[in-house]
């Protein structure tokens, strides 16, 4: 994983979701790739917004967007209702196409790779790059319910290091990230 100061990366917290494990997931989404070409990679919270936080971010970048996903244990049993429908303006919606299934979701990340790895992130040595807690050291921002952020890397050493685990990356593709509706 090429992580080097001023790259811009997503990181997200990643377990069972819509009472499918991680695994299943994985599988999922590499068919999908695999058939489509890309995967819709589905989550929750404001914190990485399609319109108001990724897309922006994904535009502003000069280099692909990496998703960082970190592995952990999740309780999310949210029923896994399909959703049937994306946006990438909350205007003009679109059919998923049948071979993509993304459940349980407000939002999808648009993904064209996903790798697993065994790769560390220091959020230390992040910062947050859109939103009102731009500038914000990810460290900081990655705290308590907050589980996913739009970062940029940062010289290393500039904070107090908090190294996690990354088990997975993706290229975040366009349109980057997508409301949902069933």
């Amino acid at each position: 994983m090429h992580l080097l100061p001023g790259r811009s990366i997503l990181y997200m917290k990643v377990g069972t979701h819509a009472k499918e494990d991680l695994a299943e997931i994985i599988a999922r989404k590499r068919r999908e790739i695999e058939d489509e070409g890309f995967a819709m990679w589905g989550y929750g919270g404001n914190t990485c917004h399609p319109t108001t936080m990724v897309r922006p971010f994904a535009n502003a970048s000069a280099e692909p967007i990496v998703l960082c996903m970190q592995p952990m244990i999740s309780k999310h049993f949210a029923e896994p209702i399909r959703a049937e429908q994306f946006s990438s303006n909350g205007t003009d919606w679109q059919p998923i196409p049948i071979g993509i299934n993304v459940l349980g979701s407000r939002y999808a990340l648009c993904i064209g790779s996903l790798d697993e790895v065994n790769e560390t992130l220091d959020l230390g040595a992040t910062r947050v790059a859109v939103g009102n807690s731009r500038g914000r050291n990810g460290r900081d921002y990655v705290k308590g319910r907050v589980d996913k952020a739009c970062l940029e890397l940062v010289e290393s050493g500039v904070a107090e290091s908090t190294v996690v685990n990354i088990g997975l990356v993706a290229e975040v593709v366009d349109p980057y990230a997508v409301l949902l509706k069933a």
